[in-house]
């Protein structure tokens, strides 16, 4: 049985690379600056909305704050593979439309290393890119009294993950330290075709596009500490390097006349166009009676300070401009409840789980902000028991999300997250009488 996870995980990890890259969204706001973020939630957070800088425990992997995995023991062997399913629906003007999309969402895994030292690696989205939508405006009317209009059809598609290796360090019984660091990739491909109702032969599509590999750098710390005979203290906090990533963003405009086979196009290019921001996240977890923890998390991402690969109409120009992108907060709440811990009954075990987020937006749509998000989440975690396993579980979740904006589509999104957990004791000594 092993032999066979085993393989089916390795296989999971060879194609988890490649599956990365298929947007799992259909958001037109999955258009600006690095697509939609991701908020890299595993299968015991998603429910509780994401906080992760104060949980630690050796059960999962929280690839989030690197100091936990000091927390897996010597024994334990953990994989932690989810898939989501999603529902979106979008209004505006009095019109709405319903999308579905789903896809292999993460894998990681941990282990202890050496005493004291434990070891943390996967694959996660850093955010997601795919649109495909119309919009026309009316821009005057002919001689003959005819309404003339102009169409644009915006169209786009791809995302950056994140490979990353860590490991965290328990310096002393209460201080543990972490890092990751991450292989960045991904690419984007975002098409404008611009044309007229008086001369539909005639058509002007700009091709943005990018493509980079580079580099990420996460630490991380945790406290731990007894405050009362039955509860249990956690303080987090972590850091992300903020660097140019290296890339090069390519414009190509391309004029197009149907009627007489004739194409003309240019190319235009931003040296280091793109960057990741500086980010800061603190949180708390308190634990009561190992059944009940509650968390809270604060994230700051410094997006305000970079600059962005933006096209002039006026004169033509493709450069880095400062003012699109603007620092993103985001706070985050969730509680995990096991009614029995050591209980012998099945319902006792389950972990019920419940939580709540909300981020400001990291960029401008023109002169205004782009929509906030608020996230509400539910879901639990059941217990697998079987002649060899007692400590894996199967965590489904469910997510609400609503984008919110003044005068901009309004997005509601459904997910269904399902993950699963392999936690084995693989190097446990057997003995034989």
């Amino acid at each position: 049985m092993k032999k066979r996870i085993i393989v089916s995980l390795l296989a999971g990890w060879v194609l988890l690379p490649s599956m990365a890259q298929v947007s799992t969204t259909l958001s037109p706001y999955s258009q600006f600056g690095l697509g939609t973020l991701s908020d890299q939630s595993v299968g015991f957070n998603r429910a509780m909305g994401g906080v992760a800088y104060g949980l630690r425990s050796g059960k999962y992997v929280n690839m989030q704050n690197p100091a936990s995995y000091s927390a897996i023991d010597s024994l334990s062997m953990i994989f932690d593979a989810g898939v989501t399913g999603q529902m979106s629906n979008y209004k505006e003007g009095g019109k709405s439309l319903n999308t579905k999309t789903g896809n292999f969402d993460y894998a990681v895994a941990g282990f202890r290393l050496f005493r004291r030292i434990g070891v943390g690696l996967g694959v996660v989205p850093y955010s997601n890119i795919g649109y495909s939508y119309t919009h026309k405006d009316e821009i005057g009317s002919s001689p003959i009294g005819a309404k003339t209009t102009s169409s644009q059809v915006y169209d786009g598609s791809g995302g950056f993950s994140q490979f990353f290796l860590g490991a965290g360090w328990r310096v002393t019984k209460n201080l543990s330290l972490g890092a990751n660091i991450s292989y960045f990739w991904g690419h984007y491909d975002k098409t404008i075709s611009m044309s007229t109702s008086e001369s539909e032969a005639n058509t002007e599509s700009r091709v943005y596009s990018t493509s980079l590999s580079s580099y990420k750098l996460d630490f991380g710390v945790q406290w731990q500490q007894l405050v009362s005979d039955q509860d249990l203290l956690t303080v987090g906090a972590t850091f992300g390097l903020g660097h140019k990533l290296g890339a090069e963003a390519d414009l190509k405009i391309i004029n197009s006349n149907s009627s007489n086979a004739v194409v003309n196009s240019s190319t235009l290019s931003v040296e280091n166009a793109l960057s990741i921001p500086y980010t800061f996240g603190v949180g708390a977890s308190l634990a009561h009676k190992g059944s009940l923890t509650a968390a809270v998390d604060y994230t700051l991402q410094k997006w305000g300070s970079l600059d962005y690969p933006l096209f002039n109409n006026t004169n033509g120009t493709y450069s880095l401009q400062s003012g699109y992108f603007k620092d993103r907060h985001k706070v985050a709440a969730g509680i995990d409840w096991q009614p029995k811990p050591m209980g012998r009954k099945f319902y006792q075990l389950i972990h019920y789980r419940m939580g709540v987020s909300y981020a400001t937006p990291y960029y401008k749509i023109g002169t205004q902000d782009g929509p906030g998000g608020l996230t509400v989440s539910a879901g639990f975690a059941l217990p697998i028991y079987n002649s060899w396993n007692n400590r894996s579980t199967v965590n489904i979740s469910a997510q609400w999300g609503r984008s919110m904006g003044c005068d901009l589509i309004k997005e509601n999104i459904f997910r269904i997250n399902i993950g699963l957990t392999f936690n084995e004791r693989w190097f446990a000594k057997w003995k034989v009488d």
